[in-house]
């Protein structure tokens, strides 16, 4: 046997325990919270940045309507929106991930989880929300939007609010999409419709409590891989 063979007898198959480990934890947790918002954004936004402090104010409005709050439970936006979520009296739960630069866990978060592996922290994002904030972010952000976005596509997921928040930040990208992805017809005409540009912390409040309602009351809200 070849010292991959051997590897994989020796670790992969304790790997899986500790995989199934930081689901069972996670979905234990997370599904006693109400419906949340997960608020994406980067961990490198100063404190005294306008997007930090529209992040503050929309997750203390999310609060005081009884939506918990969901980041990644670092610093930047996640520590605003977590802060938000503390002041605002309502939940503010932190998906903190263990990384060797820039991650480290923020002291507004009331309900923290942590975990050692992305993909199973991503699928708690999605499976536990009911709408996503994405703020001016990095290569993270953008990933987490892509990933979204493609759920909703392809129907994995309903199709909750995804708000970009930061219209300067987001137009381009969203200019991009429709020259480069919609016209050759990479993507459908209609999927971007679930996409909504703000600038308004209480407009993306609105966005959020209206899909709510039409969707029915909180324990019948859709959430993802039901």
């Amino acid at each position: 046997m070849n010292n991959h063979g051997a590897s994989f007898i020796k670790e992969d198959p304790w790997r899986i325990f500790r995989i199934m480990a930081e689901f069972v934890d996670s979905f234990e947790t997370l599904s006693r919270i109400s419906p949340a918002v997960t608020i994406f954004g980067s961990a490198r936004m100063p404190r005294k940045s306008h997007w930090y402090q529209a992040a503050e104010t929309l997750a203390r409005e999310l609060a005081k309507n009884n939506l918990t709050v969901i980041t990644g439970g670092g610093p930047g936006i996640m520590e605003a929106a977590n802060k938000g979520a503390a002041l605002g009296k309502g939940k503010s739960v932190g998906l903190n991930i263990e990384l060797p630069h820039e991650q480290q866990g923020n002291r507004y978060t009331n309900v923290p989880i942590h975990f050692h592996y992305f993909f199973a922290r991503k699928v708690c994002f999605a499976k536990y929300s009911l709408a996503f904030v994405f703020m001016p972010g990095g290569f993270g952000t953008l990933d987490e939007f892509a990933e979204i976005i493609t759920l909703v596509q392809t129907r994995r997921i309903p199709q909750f609010p995804l708000i970009l928040f930061g219209k300067k930040f987001w137009r381009g990208a969203l200019r991009w999409m429709k020259a480069e992805m919609i016209k050759p017809g990479y993507i459908g005409q209609h999927d971007l419709d679930v996409v909504r540009l703000t600038d308004d912390p209480h407009e993306a409040v609105k966005i959020i409590l209206d899909y709510e309602r039409e969707v029915g009351a909180p324990e019948t809200v859709p959430m993802a891989f039901s």
